[in-house]
């Protein structure tokens, strides 16, 4: 059960992606599987992000079937049964009565009757949606029940002509997020931002990396968001240029500016926030001179963030700020339009300005429709996070700039007049994070 997402919105999704379905047609979904860390211990479970959406059911092990037109119930999930000895040890199962009654299933059956029961749930529906390709021997299950069918065709059985991928649909819906999920968002970004505070006071006290992400798992923990939402980036001096860091494992060092990416999740819903500051609590004329281009960068991107403007317009306006900066610098010579053109900021900014953001923290949706850009629209929430990174051993640069890594990075909700910044409760002026840290 979730505190956020009532249930009846579980239905109300599985509804919408009933009526995208064609006629005569079964989606099917599997949960997600448990997975072995070593040996006979298993890494925390977490539901797969599509089989959240549609039921809020949190147990592997489990299928969803939906089934428009079905006179029995259209939403049918085969699970685990209750089994006393078995809970005692791993803890409490819904079970299919539980199902019913708790997650407003139509119908539920034992995970163990699933090849017994589904083949003639599939059979006589012309089309099968289900997530091709992703697990080999869910696939091979799927096919095992079409081969069924299909050796019944003799005495009338129907089997299905066609197999569609259910992503397109399925995640076109998610794309689009409800007040619901704005709001276990903006909660999580409230715990993240709590976080990357705490573990800016304490980057004062010297220390290692991982010291700093300990602050952040502590308060991530201590408001109930049980997981981060990725692996966290804790990246003092240059490995700060290091875009996909998690060692986390170098010392704090005086003079030096730390890198942060991390967010909770929440309710299986993610937060992203980036910052980057010094660790004795004070910017140095260099840092604060790339620094201010990159919050200059991320204001601009930020304000491209509204209905009607397309996707990458917040990335271009970036872009043209993080050029311009770069130039005044001494960084790069010429002019915008030909940095632009020749791409000449890519030793220094490499990756794009934002992601889609939800169940996962790179969530899905399309970035275009044909070959255009996707125009942005209420309930979309995507990060924006451009950056500079000016790598230690790059000899083309003054050496007063080299090993200098500033990312930052907010989460933003598309709303009906522009967009709302879910993450504004961890400061990122110079002026704010000085202040901060000398309290």
């Amino acid at each position: 059960m979730t505190a956020y997402i009532p249930m009846k919105e579980f239905a109300e999704r599985r509804h919408k992606l009933m009526e995208r379905m064609a006629p005569d047609s079964i989606a099917i979904l599997p949960a997600a599987p448990e997975r072995v860390r070593n040996r006979d211990v298993l890494h925390p479970f977490r539901q797969d992000s599509d089989f959240q959406y549609l039921t809020g059911f949190g147990e592997p092990d489990a299928v969803l079937a939906l089934i428009p037109g079905r006179e029995h119930g259209e939403s049918v999930l085969f699970c685990k049964e209750r089994n006393p000895e078995k809970e005692l040890w791993d803890g409490f199962l819904v079970g299919p009565e539980g199902a019913i009654e708790r997650f407003g299933l139509d119908d539920a059956f034992p995970i163990s009757d699933i090849d017994d029961i589904l083949p003639g749930l599939i059979e006589g529906r012309s089309r099968v949606y289900y997530p091709l390709g992703k697990d080999h021997n869910f696939d091979t299950q799927v096919m095992d029940w079409v081969k069924l069918i299909r050796s019944k065709v003799r005495t009338g059985a129907q089997p299905p002509g066609e197999f569609v991928a259910l992503e397109h649909h399925l995640h076109d819906l998610r794309l689009f997020k409800s007040a619901n999920e704005i709001r276990a968002m903006a909660r999580a970004g409230e715990i993240s931002a709590e976080a990357h505070c705490r573990a800016m006071r304490r980057a004062r006290q010297g220390g290692s990396e991982y010291q700093l992400e300990a602050e952040l798992i502590h308060t991530f923990m201590n408001h109930g968001a049980r997981s981060t939402a990725y692996p966290s980036i804790v990246g003092a001096g240059a490995n700060a240029c290091i875009l996909h860091y998690i060692e986390n494992s170098a010392p704090l060092k005086d003079g030096d500016l730390v890198l942060i990416d991390a967010g909770c999740e929440l309710e299986c819903y993610a937060s992203d926030i980036t910052r980057t500051f010094p660790v004795n609590g004070r910017f140095s004329e260099d840092q604060k001179a790339v620094y201010e281009v990159v919050l200059a960068a991320q204001y601009a991107a930020i304000e491209a963030v509204r209905p009607g403007n397309h996707w990458n317009h917040p990335h271009e306006a970036a872009l043209r700020v993080l050029c311009q900066g770069l130039i005044d610098l001494g960084l790069l010579q010429g002019t915008v339009e030909q940095a632009l053109e020749e791409e000449a900021y890519k030793p220094f900014y490499m990756h794009r300005t934002g992601h889609w953001l939800g169940l996962d923290v790179h969530d899905v949706g399309d970035y275009k429709v044909g070959e255009a850009w996707r125009v942005l629209e209420p309930g979309m929430v995507l990060t924006v996070e451009p950056g500079l990174y000016i790598a230690p051993d790059n000899a083309e640069v003054d050496p007063r700039w080299r090993g200098i890594g500033i990312r930052i990075e907010d989460d933003v909700v598309v709303t009906r007049d522009g967009c709302r910044v879910l993450t504004e409760g961890v400061p990122k002026t110079v002026a704010e994070i000085e202040a901060l840290m000398a309290g």
